[in-house]
């Protein structure tokens, strides 16, 4: 059955408002019930409904793409010269000014700018914009300020896609430590870093052999790569010319780049000349020439170069401190120091935990040694003097880090606890006497400052969860960076309270290394004089064995004999004398109480003569005056029988 409704309206009429009016129900259709469905009808109680009154929506999450920002160098050169005429050709450049410089438009245009320009060079004299008003309060904040670092940037060599967030992942194969780190000279808006697998056994053939340099305002990718012929073990830029590294590679060699002429290295020392194990020192020289640099390996060799000849060294040192220059004998070198304020001098630490300190311009190979330290149990990771006080200097090597004076040769004078993981490497603030910084093997920074506090560090700080294998340190700042085992590099800006100098630090730091080396001094001369008497005490008893005539198989049967039986009638004749001893104790005990009787009575005398027990008891105490001449040591357990007897 189908139902239809009929509207019907006028023309007129569309588009006036509806006017509805209440009516009486009607009934349009009527439905009766069918009796065939009652057999399946179901009544439902309760019945549940529900009403949802708000619209429907779903969340969805959308993960940009990172924005990959590449530096691009535009040279400039001097242009805007019209066709006709040559840059090159000056009569035609010197002609051509000449005639722009007649020009009005020229001239209005100059004057305007002079009039603005000169309005801000007055301003700038008349008001100092960059004056800092409120620098005291500031130096107040900071002597409350705890000590603090926090993570500025963190960079590897990864893929190019999350690469910051996934930082402990390594394209390679085999992971490869950041071995060493040199901040730009000029600018502290580069690193270069030295990656190598000092792992011998691990190197693989596919392994890569590229380091980088990075560009801390665009750290997605490195700003050159560099290409040597072998994994770089150390890597330096030169202070005198930024654009100038050199690199101890892990065959040995030695390798210059100039970063204008691209990744690969200019020059490349031969393997004949170079050294036979991993370089793991290189250091430039302070010379008119800027070009000369010296390099340590643990082949036990120290080697001269200038980087416009690196055919061959201009110089060598075999580190053999019995001083005979043999190179079987020579300590295998991991660290080099040297203070360009020290031309002459400079410092090797060995794998054997001995510090060795040389003078390149003594006349003899013996002479170049001048004296050496000892204090490690492994090797000297770490070496640096003191910015501030040249002659004391900070090693790191097991589980301690220690600073010494040059005065002091036999122990440091100041250490750090034994921690539970390896040290690793370390260095002194440029900013502060007294602080050092520390890396561990459990990835953890450790800042000391022992004019604060000299049991712990003041700060300690869990870097990552690899061990750490370098730290530099930015000259004049408060940057630190911190290179791991699998290659990632970590930047920490360190609390200014740690960076900046305190009121007196300079006399207190160097009134304690004054006093910690006079101590050190004191104790050095007491051990010596100790040693003087034992080696005399030594000496004696040696002259004396043999003063001792030598005796036949047959003497010394004899004597052994005599003494046998001395012991033996010693033995006897204390035993006697106790049995003596213990007797005389009985009798004396009875005498004693008869006498006591006799003093009580009435009608007694008080003491008189000796009586018969009396004399025996001085019997025997001359046969036990006899006997003690050649009676043994008594036991502890018959003098406490004798004492209770005699009680």
């Amino acid at each position: 059955m189908e139902i239809m409704y009929v509207y019907t309206r006028k023309r007129s009429e569309f588009g006036r408002p509806c006017s509805f009016s209440d009516r009486p129900a009607k009934v349009s259709v009527d439905i009766p019930p069918d009796p065939s469905m009652a057999s399946a009808f179901i009544l439902r109680n309760p019945v549940d409904s529900y009403v949802q009154h708000t619209s429907d929506m779903s969340e969805h999450e959308v993960n940009t793409e990172r924005v990959e920002v590449e530096s691009r160098g535009v040279n400039h050169v001097e242009g805007g010269w019209p066709k006709d005429i040559n840059p090159q050709e000056v009569e035609q450049t010197i002609r051509f000014r000449k005639k722009v410089e007649r020009d009005e438009n020229y001239i209005n245009t100059i004057v305007h700018l002079g009039t603005l320009m000169e309005h801000c060079v007055k301003q700038n004299n008349a008001i100092d914009i960059y004056e800092e008003y409120f620098g005291e309060e500031e130096m107040a904040e900071v002597e409350d300020e705890p000590p603090s670092a926090k993570t500025i940037n963190v960079i590897s060599k990864l893929t190019p896609f999350f690469d910051v967030l996934l930082s402990k992942r390594d394209p390679n194969i085999t992971k490869r430590t950041a071995t060493h780190l040199s901040w730009h000279p000029d600018t502290c808006k580069k690193l270069a870093v030295a990656y190598s697998s000092l792992e011998f056994q691990q190197n693989m053939k596919d392994m890569s052999f590229d380091s980088y340099i990075w560009d801390l305002e665009n750290p997605n990718k490195p700003e050159l790569v560099l290409k040597p012929s072998s994994p770089l073990v150390s890597l330096e830029y030169n202070p005198k010319d930024s654009h100038i590294l050199v690199g101890g590679c892990y065959n040995g060699q030695m390798a210059y780049w100039d970063t204008r002429k691209g990744g690969l290295p200019m020059e490349v020392s031969t393997v004949e000349v170079s050294h036979r194990d991993p370089v793991y020192g290189a250091i430039w020289l302070q010379s008119k020439t800027g070009t000369e640099c010296f390099s340590a390996s643990t082949d036990g060799q120290v080697l001269w170069w200038d980087i416009r000849k690196l055919s061959e060294p201009t110089d060598t040192l075999v580190l053999d401190i019995t001083r005979k220059g043999l190179l079987e004998n020579a300590l295998g070198a991991v660290t080099l120091e040297f203070e360009p304020t020290m031309p002459t001098k400079f410092m090797v630490g060995t794998e054997q935990g001995i510090i060795i300190a040389c003078n390149r311009k003594a006349k003899t190979p013996s002479e170049k040694i001048t004296s050496t330290y000892s204090g490690h149990h492994g090797p000297v990771y770490a070496l640096a003097r003191n910015p501030f006080y040249p002659k004391i200097f900070l090693t790191v090597g097991d589980w301690t880090a220690r600073i010494w004076s040059e005065e002091a040769k036999e122990s440091s004078i100041m250490w750090t606890k034994y921690h539970l993981s390896y040290l690793t490497d370390g260095c002194w603030s440029t900013m502060r006497p007294a602080v050092f910084f520390t890396t561990r093997s459990d990835g953890t920074l450790d800042i000391w400052d022992f004019l604060f506090k000299q049991n712990d560090p003041s700060l300690s700080l869990k870097v990552c969860d690899e061990p750490l294998s370098s730290l530099r340190l930015q000259d004049n700042s408060c940057i630190v960076g911190c290179g791991s085992k699998l290659g990632t590099i970590t930047l920490l800006e360190i609390s200014s309270g740690l960076c900046t100098l305190q009121r007196n630090e300079k006399t207190l730091a160097a009134a304690m290394f004054e006093r910690e080396t006079k101590r050190e001094k004191i104790l050095e001369a007491r051990h010596r004089e100790m040693r003087l008497k034992e080696r005399a005490r030594s000496e004696g008893q040696e002259t004396e064995v043999e003063e001792r005539p030598v005796e036949s198989p047959q003497e010394v049967l004899d004597r052994t004999r005599r003494e046998f039986f001395e012991v033996i009638e010693a033995e006897l004749q204390r035993r006697a004398w106790t049995e003596t001893q213990h007797l005389c104790g009985k009798v004396l005990g009875m005498g004693r109480t008869s006498n006591h009787s006799r003093d009580s009575l009435p009608w007694g005398r008080g003491p008189g003569p000796d009586s018969a027990f009396q004399v025996k008891d001085r019997v025997g105490e001359e046969a036990a005056a006899q006997g003690e001449e050649s009676q043994l040591p008594k036991d502890k357990e018959e003098e406490e029988e004798e004492e209770k007897d005699a009680a």
